[in-house]
């Protein structure tokens, strides 16, 4: 089986339900796609000019006609079509299209620069692009890119002279699933990891992995047909997508929310009667201020069939949860761990049922294995802090063209994902930190996740990154960058006073206040914080307001 067939079959048993729905509710976004940038709107409601929807059997065939579109053009299985799409109603039957084709889905990140773009087109050795108007200068940019591929489509209006228009082309194509036989074993799609730790890899998956995640994701969250998932993070994510296909294989209806003000995400909530929401931490803690300072009232929402808050992507603060439990008390609620090279969320997670773990990741997922491990590869006794390392399904095929890297993280078919870990002796799994974050400052080993979930205990603290730098004396110090609440304030001597309820070796040695930066799955830019304030650039730290 390969993921297009639950499209197929949604589109047989459930042709006229809705499948997606989108929803733009800005109107001050330059340059976005809106409703109006597409000439085939359907379903629109009439009191909700900025609402789209298409049932499973048009979901079904604007992927076919693509895929058409495709093959009409001589592309053939195995080669690689990238989409650089703002999310829209146009993202997934495109990413279908090209399944269906047989050639490899190459989702892209909507932030790349004109460089990184070219960087990326070339290491997936992409023919093809698919693009929006969101990033046409950024393209005009690399010439020498665009002359290499072969075809160039653009989805919208005001179509540039160096591409053809999508929807203009997909018109006159067949809605006939294209004769193209796929197994479980066939390369699917190329994903691109986030770019924290330098130049962005290219991660191959198959069929089977886009499945996997799939079973994974609705074993853990339980989706009916009568669920309503919100998806706010981006699609060319893996954790986005792979949520989604929890919808998928259920059949449900899902609402690609184009914004995440706290107002727009509970308007969503109420008037989609959203069941699943999944929430970056920045998100999730913007609601919750934004409900504890009285700028929004639930009264004026209806959200009693609101049933599931997840987070993932990054670690959680147990005290967010704690939070969030007080004013959503009856909410279920779950940890995702995953990273794209094991197909996003899932290979462990916390579980509805364990709420009483707040602050660990979980136990192994739905078909996945799980441990900690020295640096041997020796598997370590609960307690004993390691690398923690995953088997399943779901794990890469390589990193595409880079034998040294895809030979450095997969050993007998497991995973090094990088991350410190410990298992307490429940078998509960709680990320330490990242590798590569780990401090070590006068031979004593600093994780910053932990500073981090002590300091965002603070009521007045936004955001917080803790990040080592550069120190004669101790190697390393930990600095703590902190993001303080719109209209309070907070001092250094504050902040370090705070901190004297850490051991002493673990408490700051510099609090500096500014913004924390997060890519857009809510990662924290930690190499953008050391090359700021550990490359000779340092920024005071001063009363924030």
């Amino acid at each position: 089986m390969v993921i297009a067939d639950f499209l197929e079959r949604n589109a047989r048993l459930y042709g006229d339900e809705t499948a997606l729905v989108e929803i733009n509710p800005s109107e001050e976004r330059d340059n976005a796609v809106t409703w109006r940038d597409f000439s085939l709107i359907e379903n629109t409601r009439p009191d909700l000019p900025y609402r789209r929807e298409i049932n499973w059997r048009q979901f079904d065939e604007k992927a076919n006609r693509f895929a058409n579109l495709l093959l009409s053009r001589g592309i053939k299985k195995g080669q690689k079509v990238a989409i650089l799409l703002m999310n829209c109603l146009e993202w997934l039957p495109i990413y279908f299209g090209i399944l269906k084709s047989g050639a490899l889905a190459v989702p892209m990140n909507f932030r790349y620069s004109g460089d990184e773009i070219e960087y990326c087109l070339d290491l997936a050795d992409v023919d093809v692009l698919v693009f929006g108007p969101e990033f046409t200068e950024r393209l005009e940019t690399v010439p020498k890119a665009l002359e290499k591929l072969k075809f160039k489509f653009f989805v919208g209006r005001d179509v540039p002279d160096f591409a053809e228009s999508y929807l203009e082309l997909v018109t006159y194509t067949s809605t006939k699933a294209p004769p193209i036989l796929l197994s479980d074993k066939d390369n699917a799609a190329i994903y691109f990891s986030s770019g924290t730790t330098g130049r962005p890899k290219a991660i191959l998956h198959n069929h089977r992995a886009l499945v996997s995640s799939c079973e994974t994701e609705q074993n853990h969250h339980g989706q009916t047909r009568d669920d309503v998932f919100l998806c706010i993070p981006p699609l060319y994510h893996t954790g986005a997508k792979m949520h989604w296909f929890g919808s998928l294989l259920s059949g449900s209806r899902a609402v690609l929310l184009r914004g995440v003000k706290p107002e727009w995400i509970l308007r969503a909530v109420t008037e989609e009667k959203c069941t699943i929401v999944w929430l970056l931490v920045p998100w999730a803690q913007d609601l919750l201020n934004a409900i504890e300072a009285g700028k929004i009232k639930l009264d004026d929402y209806m959200l009693d069939q609101w049933r599931l808050m997840h987070i993932g992507a990054q670690p959680v603060p147990p005290s967010l949860i704690k939070r969030w439990k007080v004013i959503f008390p009856n909410h279920d609620y779950d940890t995702n761990y995953g990273l794209s090279e094991s197909i996003g969320p899932g290979c462990v997670h916390l579980g509805v049922e364990n709420i009483h773990k707040v602050g660990a990741i979980g136990k192994p997922g739905y078909n996945w294995q799980a441990k900690i491990v020295d640096e041997n590869g020796n598997e370590l006794p609960q307690g004993s802090v390691g690398e923690l390392i995953v088997k399943g399904d779901g794990v890469m095929l390589c990193y595409y063209k880079n034998e040294q890297a895809t030979n450095e993280v997969l050993k007998d078919g497991w995973l090094y994902t990088g991350d410190v870990a410990r298992m307490d002796e429940d078998g509960f799994i709680y990320l330490v930190d990242r590798k590569k974050d780990v401090i070590i400052s006068g031979g004593e080993n600093l994780y910053p996740v932990e500073i981090e979930d002590f300091l965002n205990t603070n009521t007045k603290i936004k955001d917080v990154a803790v990040i080592g730098l550069p120190d004669e004396r101790l190697g390393e110090i930990a600095a703590a960058v902190i993001e303080i609440k719109e209209g309070m304030e907070a001092t250094e001597e504050e902040i370090n006073e705070f901190c004297h309820a850490l051991p002493r070796y673990k408490r700051p040695r510099r609090i500096i206040f500014a913004k924390v930066p997060r890519n857009p799955t809510g990662k924290i830019e930690k190499p953008v914080l050391r090359q700021i304030y550990g490359g000779g650039r340092l920024v005071e730290a001063q009363t924030t307001k």
